[in-house]
């Protein structure tokens, strides 16, 4: 069990404490919702979990292998939705790696990110497209 303490600010702002760590992160409430949006909001925080822990994942599967993935790079890409109630509608996952690894690679590699532990959390509501690119 991980613990993260979350302190209301005001002003539609939060501070959050991760407690093993004592990492703090900021929420906002984004402009189209009432905040200042000077922080990431609780939603981009999903689609921030969903790309990081995709990457966590491939990454692990790679050190596995002996795979490079350095200089990977992912955008993850929140669509709200336009009706009630309020929610993510969509996460458009683009991920760009590197061309050096086989197809066999490719592959697993792939995988790993489809299967990563936020993507199962994730209501299957939510459409979450994801390209992969290997140039």
């Amino acid at each position: 069990m991980v613990r993260v303490d979350i302190d209301y600010e005001g002003g539609l702002r939060c501070q959050a404490t991760h407690q093993p760590s004592g990492s703090r992160v900021a929420t906002d409430a984004p402009v189209d919702n009432h905040g200042r949006g000077e922080s990431f909001s609780p939603t981009d925080l999903v689609a921030t979990a969903l790309g990081s822990c995709m990457a966590t994942i491939m990454g692990i599967v790679a050190d596995r292998h002996g795979w490079k993935l350095d200089g990977s790079h992912l955008t993850v890409d929140k669509v709200m939705s336009e009706d009630t109630p309020r929610r993510i509608a969509k996460l458009v996952v683009d991920f760009e790696g590197p061309a050096a690894l086989d197809d066999a690679a490719r592959s697993a590699l792939e995988a790993a990110a489809r299967g990563c532990p936020v993507r199962h959390s994730i209501d299957p509501a939510i459409d979450v497209p994801m390209t992969f690119r290997w140039s």
